[in-house]
């Protein structure tokens, strides 16, 4: 009987995740960046509405460095005096649920492997020059938001 009450409410649970993710989608598709996030490779209609979310309106950030930052997958400044150091890892200040909606939007462009994709290129040239694979996909979301900007920014520039 247990399992059975178990099985109900996981039941109840999926119809309602199912009805927040569509009125997400809806809600999101009246937006006029939805129709060019979609095209975007790795986006589909579960990520886009997640991403455009996470980012939020594009115009608020100055520069495409501004939203990097705010993903927080830029590299800190490490200076001290006459020290400077080279390795340096991302800063995770900014919002983590970017970073994980962009890290699956890489997991995604790296199992469709489109040949003609830039993102995707660049992440292959990432790894072949010897980049772990989590730090090549950050570099290619990293690219992404760049490509992401410019394309937003065209759209409410005109």
């Amino acid at each position: 009987m247990l399992v059975l009450e178990a099985v109900r409410v996981l039941r109840e649970v999926d119809k309602t995740l199912c009805l927040i993710l569509s009125q997400m989608q809806e809600l999101a598709s009246s937006l006029e960046e939805y129709k060019i996030v979609r095209e975007m490779p790795g986006v589909g209609d579960t990520l886009a509405p997640r991403l455009i979310a996470e980012i939020g309106d594009v115009r608020r950030f100055h520069s495409k460095k501004a939203l990097i930052a705010y993903a927080g997958i830029d590299s800190p400044p490490y200076e001290s005096g006459q020290f400077v150091g080279n390795k340096r890892r991302i800063s995770k200040r900014g919002s983590s649920l970017l970073r994980k909606t962009g890290y699956e939007i890489m997991k995604c462009i790296k199992s469709n492997k489109p040949q003609d994709d830039a993102i995707y290129l660049y992440m292959i040239k990432k790894e072949a020059e010897g980049k772990a694979k989590k730090v090549a996909k950050i570099a290619a979301f990293n690219k992404f938001l760049r490509i992401y900007y410019a394309r937003l920014k065209e759209i409410y520039m005109t």
